[in-house]
């Protein structure tokens, strides 16, 4: 029987080849932006240098989350409307001077307006992931949708991995340059982007496909062949009545599932930068010991995730997906075994990191399968929630684990599992049924499985 280009393993080389030059240069634009994203980062500690108390230098971070979840929302709206490339450089030369005015505001008696500048700063900042997003998505060949989201995650996960060596170095000169460096990279993807990134908005390319009878953008053709959905009703929607938009979504049972997998799944994961330290230091491990650790976790994910995602890419989404939040789950139970041994810490963070590099690329390109009219949306909807979940993380983190010491790994490993479930809900298709019965048009004995190929 002969292979189909689906059933044909896909390579990291075969990929990155088949990469559209635009798609270069979005996510060349996506690293030199996450090199200098300093501000979440480095605001507390700069706030509290430059005099601030720290409950006002927590209330700024505050607002700079608060305005990061608005502001993805807000961006997959925009990019709705006006299309993927006007709001990357709308927000990115929003962004660039809102962030640069924070050294400006940081002195004495001007808490409330630097409140305002930060929030925006926030909001400005994180308007462009979904826009990111749906580009990505729009120009990449389906075949390869995760894989690209992979290289995304790569690109985000280096510039997430060098901007604090970076800022060591800036700071050694000037703290004030870590803002100026910022805004400085937000300016340049906006230039980026305005010169070199495609122009037609994302309801044109969908009228275009239609046209031509293409299947509408997802991970594989075998997407388009879905039955008809509660999802597709949004369909009907123009793309302009924005509340009808979004009760489409709130509808789609299986979305909310796929949310409330995005939300446990992100809460329990941000614990590796909230609770472990905690963890470390009450079992006298040395800070550098957790530096190592952040350190193998970062290698093992930016070496070997295109890797993982290429040699998983034959299996259906949904298997992908459960069995990643498996991984993990099993990965932050260990980590209540490091009063033991640090080896135990090291391997859970490994384990952590196998799990998301399995689950997290299909995760990440989900919303992207979702038709045109609403894809924009669906992103920003998705990114709102992870946005929220790392806000709200530290508050529930700190508490609990102080109320269950090393008991508190073992829920969250628990809760990563329940989250792995609510994901599978979220993301497994139904069968297509068959459309002739007899062997002859069934000869495997079973229908095909829609999006197992993805």
């Amino acid at each position: 029987m002969k292979k189909t280009e689906e059933d044909t393993p896909i390579g990291v080389f075969e990929a990155l080849k088949a990469t559209p030059t635009p798609v270069r240069y979005l996510l060349g634009g996506v690293l030199i932006n996450q090199l200098g994203a300093f501000v979440q980062t480095f605001l507390v500690l700069y706030l509290t240098f430059r005099g601030m108390s720290v409950a006002a230098a927590g209330l700024a971070l505050v607002a700079y989350s608060a305005g990061s979840i608005f502001g993805t929302m807000l961006g997959g709206e925009f990019t709705q409307r006006f299309g993927p490339r006007a709001t990357i450089v709308t927000a990115m030369a929003g962004s660039a001077p809102l962030v640069a005015a924070i050294s400006w505001l940081s002195g004495p008696g001007a808490l409330w307006p630097l409140l305002v500048v930060v929030g925006l700063a926030g909001l400005f900042t994180q308007a462009y992931r979904p826009a990111a997003a749906v580009m990505l998505s729009d120009l990449m060949p389906d075949r390869y949708q995760v894989m690209a989201f992979s290289m995304m995650r790569i690109a985000l996960n280096i510039g997430a991995a060098l901007a604090p060596l970076i800022a060591a170095g800036l700071i050694l000169v000037d703290w004030d340059l870590l803002f100026w460096i910022d805004g400085g990279t937000a300016l340049v993807y906006a230039l980026l982007a305005f010169v070199l990134l495609p122009r037609r908005p994302v309801q044109e390319e969908a009228g275009s496909g239609a046209e031509e009878g293409k299947a509408p953008v997802g991970e594989t053709a075998a997407s388009s062949a879905a039955p008809v959905t509660e999802t597709d009703t949004a369909t009907a929607e123009p793309a302009g009545r924005t509340a009808s938009g979004y009760a489409a979504m709130l509808r789609d049972r299986k979305y909310l599932y796929y949310l409330a997998a995005v939300l446990l799944g992100s809460l329990t994961y941000a614990q590796g930068h909230i609770a472990l330290p905690l963890e470390l230091a009450a079992d006298h491990y040395p800070t550098s010991f957790y530096s190592t650790v952040l350190t193998v976790s970062s290698v093992v994910l930016i070496t070997c995730e295109l890797k993982i995602t290429a040699y998983l890419s034959r299996l259906p989404k949904h298997v992908r997906v459960i069995t990643g939040h498996l991984v993990e789950a099993l990965g932050l139970a260990v980590y209540g075994l490091s009063s033991r041994s640090g080896a135990f810490t090291i391997g859970g963070a490994v384990l952590v990191v196998a799990g998301i590099m399995i689950a997290a690329p299909s995760m990440f390109a989900h919303p992207a399968t979702f038709p045109q009219a609403v894809k924009a949306r669906y992103i920003g909807t998705m990114q709102a929630v992870g946005g929220a979940a790392g806000a709200l993380a530290p508050l529930f983190g700190v508490w609990l684990w102080t109320q269950l010491g090393s008991g508190f790994w073992l829920l969250c490993g628990v809760v990563t599992a329940v989250a792995g479930l609510l994901a599978l809900a979220g993301v497994r298709q139904p069968r297509e049924p068959v459309a002739a019965t007899g062997p002859e048009a069934d000869p495997a004995g079973k229908a095909e499985v829609v999006g197992g190929a993805s």
